[in-house]
């Protein structure tokens, strides 16, 4: 009840002092990786200093391995909201979900650090549905986090299937076409996408029409996302912020700010407290 109550005295607070210039909204960014490649090229500090530059508000980092996301949140814990992977380095992408060991791995990082979520991980159709995958919706559920899924629309039905008090970040909006993402929407009351590699914009930094629609029909289910899933992606993470402020200007003022960060402020308030 308190989380709530501060998050809706937070947006009412950014609501009041929202139009002056598009580039002062802050933002949220639901979609950050910071693996071990990426601290190679970019180190922590820096990587702090990219994401407060941009005016993230708040950054949901996960990594391969979660190693990368201490890191930052070690430095910046105001900024940086750890998710958890289940990927120990990269290349496990297509495999972990049969990785029996994969589960009392989480479990124990649970155990020893600070999540708000599991993911983000790749799962499709019937793997879902895999002891492994059956055992990360349930440790999800045990611990209140919140799953960041990048799957397609069966995949995302099998896991609410699995538990449908479950929350689930659909990464990417599952690279699935509008008509589906509303669908899911109107099934999953519990769904949010994250926006990473969509394009709601027009090239004149208006709304396509399609899009406009369904942030109107589902103003509370969308979050913004950069997806740093290579070391190359760090250096768009401040074009990518100044590209969504500059669309969501195009936008009524209350989807504006909802996308911009009040929907994720609502996601991470109905996960568990640190």
């Amino acid at each position: 009840m308190h989380r709530v109550l501060r998050a809706a005295v937070f947006l009412a607070g950014l609501a009041s002092s929202f139009g002056t210039a598009a580039d002062e909204l802050p933002l949220i960014d639901g979609h950050i990786h910071y693996s071990h490649d990426a601290w190679e090229e970019t180190p922590p500090e820096q990587a702090i200093e990219i994401l407060r530059a941009a005016g993230l508000w708040k950054a949901l980092v996960s990594s391969s391995s979660d190693e990368g996301t201490q890191k930052l949140y070690q430095l910046a814990p105001d900024l940086v909201v750890p998710v958890l992977r289940p990927y120990r380095k990269r290349g496990e992408l297509g495999r972990w979900f049969r990785d029996e060991t994969v589960p009392d791995m989480l479990a124990e990082r649970i155990a020893q650090y600070h999540y708000l979520g599991i993911g983000e991980f790749h799962v499709s159709g019937a793997d879902a549905d895999s002891q492994v995958m059956r055992a990360v919706v349930q440790l999800a559920k045990k611990h209140d986090l919140f799953l960041h899924a990048h799957s397609d629309a069966d995949a995302v039905d099998r896991i609410f299937k699995q538990d449908s008090t479950a929350r689930v970040l659909w990464a990417h909006a599952g690279f699935e076409p509008v008509e589906v993402i509303r669908a899911m929407m109107g099934k999953h009351k519990k769904l949010w996408a994250d926006l990473s590699f969509r394009t709601p914009e027009t090239g004149d930094g208006g709304v396509r029409p399609e899009w406009r629609a369904l942030f109107e029909e589902f103003p509370d289910r969308f979050l913004i996302g950069t997806d740093t899933y290579t070391p190359e992606r760090w250096s768009y993470v401040g074009a990518y912020a100044d590209q969504v402020r500059s669309w969501l200007a195009a936008l009524p003022e209350d989807q504006a700010i909802a996308i911009a960060h009040g929907n994720a402020e609502r996601l991470l308030a109905a996960t568990r407290t640190p």
